[in-house]
């Protein structure tokens, strides 16, 4: 449903974006992560046609974006960086312009703008003119006026930008909901939203590919894969105890003081192992995890050009 084939953007002598290649099919919901100034959004304003590229090609639902850009348009909804919008206009009359633009018919209009209303719990503010708004609300209008005409994909530019937790809840529900039939690249910071939400991950750097996998994988990769998190009364005697032990590659303090964690051997399994050896040693500990590795971990590791560890 989405496709790119060596997409490129040059200003000048500057590449944003530097041959990019990839696919999104109906079900996926694609991160697409990488540091500011990566090409996220360049990428993006490309797919959505905002931008022309300087080679290459993108495709929407088998439609070129550059050859046949109304097709592309009608098969797509974007939610831009800052959500912008016509601040002037009120939260009504700016869906109902929206579905005209896209040329739904009255009664379909209707329907469909009382669903997103419903849906992102806009009721309350349909009178309001949208420069009066909250971030958060103006984020979710934004949200609304990119779903309004039901696409079948979806590209969104930080779509949970300045809302509170519960409001993060239902757009990460809704999000979830759309995807079972539609192809959804979410761009974002945010590396809870790509555990929350996404099955897929690529990471952009200096505008090229540096991995395209899933979120389980890029776990995995993580230095923490497998380490041991627990919180200590007396970090001093935790160390005593678990330095030295079999399978142990380092002991690491967080920051908030009273957490270790423990990082294995690489297929060393430490849980059990650690709760016996410091019941034995009698020093206290509670909360004794598991983790699953860190994505910020690989971040870093990726997008300052170190390679995953």
């Amino acid at each position: 449903m989405i496709e790119t084939s060596q997409l490129s953007k040059r200003y000048g002598r500057t590449t944003a974006v530097d041959g990019i290649s990839f696919a999104v099919g109906a079900g996926e919901v694609m991160g697409f992560l990488g540091p500011n100034g990566a090409g996220k959004s360049t990428t993006m304003r490309m797919l959505a046609g905002f931008l022309a590229p300087s080679s290459g090609s993108a495709r929407i639902c088998g439609h070129d974006v550059a050859a046949a850009p109304l097709a592309a348009r009608r098969c797509l909804g974007y939610l831009p960086e800052g959500a912008p919008s016509y601040g002037e206009m009120r939260v009504q009359a700016f869906l109902r312009f929206v579905a005209d633009a896209h040329r739904l018919e009255p009664a379909t209009r209707l329907r469909r703008i009382a669903e997103v209303v419903e849906r992102l719990a806009l009721a309350s503010v349909l009178g309001q003119r949208i420069d009066t708004l909250s971030k958060g609300f103006r984020r979710r209008v934004a949200l609304a006026a990119a779903i309004v005409h039901d696409p079948r994909v979806l590209l969104l530019d930080e779509p949970t930008d300045g809302l509170d937790p519960n409001q993060k809840h239902d757009v990460r529900r809704l999000i979830r909901e759309m995807a079972r039939d539609r192809a959804i690249v979410i761009s974002t910071h945010i590396l809870e939203e790509v555990q929350a939400l996404c099955t897929r991950v690529i990471v952009i750097a200096q505008g090229a590919i540096k991995v395209d996998s899933t979120p389980e994988e890029l776990e995995r990769r993580s230095r923490y894969h497998g380490a041991v998190s627990l919180q200590v009364g007396d970090s001093v005697a935790a160390r005593s105890a678990l330095e030295g032990m079999q399978g142990v590659k380092a002991i690491e303090a967080e920051e908030t003081g009273d957490r270790l964690v423990v990082i294995p051997v690489a297929g060393a399994e430490l849980s059990a192992a650690i709760g016996e050896r410091l019941a034995m040693r009698g020093v206290a500990c509670a909360d004794l995890r598991r983790e699953r590795g860190r994505l910020d971990d690989v971040f870093r590791s990726l997008t300052l050009g170190d390679g995953a560890r």
